[in-house]
């Protein structure tokens, strides 16, 4: 299997090279497990954020909620949202949206309790993700912001991939390139 070596937050790791289409392959950043991981980049990813500039950090069921869980911690925070993948029966009157995400396959909904929502309204929100692709989970989630009635002031991740990179409306640790079958960078 094909790596690409990456060094984000002072840490540097081999992602695997995984193919996701015929004609592109991504390397697969998972902190899952990777405690030293998840505290550097959460450090790093809250420096991107001005202090008192957002009420509530937000972000999409499922990689990332380690790193949201983190910078929660080291910033003080005692709340954070998460949009969960599907509706739960603890969910009041859940509102949601649809998105497609690269690394999930078909149409994937994004569900919010009402309760969460009450608490978003009229609150600035941070959107964060562990990778940043082809927008389309982030623009699920400031929808779903939108919806709750918040306004979305920041969008941060730690890798920003593709053409994501040369995004402006985001901030991001480091890019993370796409890749032929081969394992070179396209």
């Amino acid at each position: 299997m094909h790596t690409y070596s990456l060094t984000v937050a002072g840490l540097q790791r081999e992602l695997p090279i995984c193919k996701v289409t015929d004609d592109l392959h991504i390397g697969a950043f998972i902190c899952f497990g990777d405690a030293e991981l998840t505290v550097a980049c959460a450090k790093a990813m809250l420096e991107l954020l001005e202090p008192g500039s957002y009420d509530y950090l937000f972000t999409a069921e499922a990689k990332s909620i380690p790193l949201i869980h983190e910078m929660a911690r080291q910033s003080g925070a005692k709340k954070y949202f998460i949009a969960r993948k599907g509706q739960k029966v603890y969910m009041p009157d859940p509102i949601h949206v649809e998105d497609k995400s690269i690394t999930t396959v078909g149409t994937q909904r994004l569900f919010l309790g009402s309760d969460d929502a009450a608490l978003i309204r009229g609150k600035r929100i941070v959107l964060m993700d562990d990778v940043i692709s082809t927008g389309g989970s982030l623009l699920a989630m400031e929808h779903l912001v939108e919806l709750a009635g918040g306004t979305v002031v920041d969008r941060i991740a730690v890798l920003a991939e593709g053409a994501a990179a040369q995004r402006k409306d985001i901030k991001f640790l480091a890019p993370l390139p796409v890749f032929n079958a081969d394992g070179t960078i396209k």
